[in-house]
């Protein structure tokens, strides 16, 4: 699709006049008209403002010129796997396991490589395949290439080795000692808890971006631990496979 018909299609569904359209990204009724003729596009900021109100890439909005990659661990990106600054606008660099609310989640290449290997490999694709082709592949991307220069200081590394801590410190019986923390998307460990009166609750924001691990249960069977936390507050819990049967251990504001 072209530019024009994607605005008109993205207006319609959200139910704006071209005047409403306007005034939301701050041109004329006649601007937008031109947009949806196809006589112009929309400059730079405007894209930026029209990517924000529609909740779709500048990278759509002109048509999917791009085929866009995380500069950070390469995996494909689609809208709804792309990060986001805190004010709300796209970062079409990266992927939201990546970066998320203005913070590069990964510092140690072989730590990203293990979290992805780990949901790359299979039959068709061994372990140590995969991990060989995240090896070769990494280095060219431009986050690390860059790295020196994206580096917060220590800042954010520091700060998942005090939440790793903090988490230990809780002495949580039959879990393991957490070593490390990844990032996760919400939407991929928000689990239903049953409440003693009956009612089901989710903790999580499915569009959140966390820092977790799943650990096997130091008394063996079928169950796993859990483990999400950001700034605010540490949940664990145990389920079974696939998220199975989810009970709530610990929900602990920080």
């Amino acid at each position: 699709m072209e530019t024009k018909d994607i605005i008109r299609e993205l207006r319609t569904k959200k139910e704006l006049s071209q005047d409403e359209l306007a005034e939301k990204v701050f041109v004329t009724r006649q601007a937008v008209s031109r947009w949806e003729n196809g006589d112009t596009i929309p400059n730079t900021e405007t894209l930026k403002l029209l990517s924000k109100l529609f909740d779709v890439s500048i990278n759509t909005l002109l048509g999917s010129p791009r085929k866009l990659i995380c500069q950070c661990c390469g995996m494909p990106l689609e809208d709804s796997s792309i990060s986001k600054e805190t004010d709300g606008f796209f970062n079409e660099e990266y992927c939201k396991w990546c970066y998320a609310d203005g913070e590069y989640m990964y510092h140690d290449m072989d730590d990203l490589i293990e979290v992805c290997v780990g949901h790359m490999a299979s039959e068709a694709f061994p372990t140590e395949q995969a991990r060989a082709y995240m090896k070769e592949m990494l280095p060219k991307l431009d986050y690390w290439k860059k790295y020196k220069n994206l580096d917060d200081g220590g800042k954010f590394e520091e700060f998942k080795t005090g939440l790793i801590a903090e988490i230990n410190a809780l002495h949580v019986e039959g879990m393991p000692k957490l070593e490390k923390l990844n990032a996760l998307v919400g939407g991929y460990v928000n689990l239903e808890y049953c409440l003693p009166n009956g009612k089901s609750v989710k903790f999580l924001d499915d569009n959140a971006t966390y820092l977790g691990n799943q650990l096997e249960s130091e008394f063996g069977g079928d169950r796993c631990f859990g483990i999400v936390a950001n700034m605010d507050f540490i949940l664990i819990c145990t389920y079974e496979e696939n998220g199975e049967n989810p009970e709530l251990v610990i929900y602990k504001k920080r």
